[in-house]
């Protein structure tokens, strides 16, 4: 029995570990280019048992996200992207390895096509989670990681779930497809045959 709860204990760690990093691999958002980004939080609420924060506390953490992750890409197309924080929750400390609250964020997302001037996304609203790393799994990140901590690694979630649902959006429903990115691809076949 001992065995079983050390396997399942060092199987829970390692899972923790996989935390979002800034610089993770590109995903494939055909030929988007971020024109321009607004980030808005004046109206986020903090919902109860939160840690005490200012919602203009979130504006430069979710702007320096976007700008690392969102601006890297480099297609010909030209797209708008907005972010409202809605509301949050910084998780407290908990009572260890039995409750262990985890720190969450609501937002809509917006995204818009300068050249179509239509959006494809409004109000697209998102559930954001933080990380479980190998501290918080069994202290809780209210004890592992201060306020500016928790807020950073939201707003760095919060990104990374709209790059992966654009990507996904561009793969399921064209989102990003301009006729320049599809000659670009046409151009690459030629070249590789």
């Amino acid at each position: 029995m001992i065995r079983i709860l050390a396997l399942l204990a060092s199987v829970v760690l390692l899972a923790a570990c996989e935390e979002t990093k800034l610089n993770e691999a590109k995903e494939d958002l055909g030929d988007f280019n971020m024109r321009v980004s607004f980030v808005y939080t004046d109206k986020a609420k903090q919902w109860p048992l939160s840690r005490a924060a200012e919602p203009s506390e979130w504006n430069e953490p979710i702007e320096r996200a976007v700008a690392a992750r969102l601006g890297r890409y480099n297609g010909s197309g030209k797209y708008d992207v907005a972010i409202t924080l809605e509301g949050f929750l910084l998780a407290t400390g908990g009572i260890p390895v039995l409750v262990n609250p985890k720190s969450a964020a609501v937002v809509n997302v917006f995204v818009y096509d300068v050249t179509t001037k239509t959006y494809l996304a409004r109000e697209h609203q998102m559930e954001i989670f933080e990380d479980t790393t190998g501290e918080s799994v069994i202290i809780g990140s209210g004890y592992s990681r201060t306020k500016e901590e928790q807020i950073d690694g939201l707003a760095l979630k919060i990104v990374d779930g709209l790059e992966e649902y654009m990507a996904e959006q561009h793969a399921e429903n064209g989102w990003f497809s301009g006729a320049d990115a599809t000659d670009v691809v046409a151009e690459e076949l030629a070249a590789t045959e």
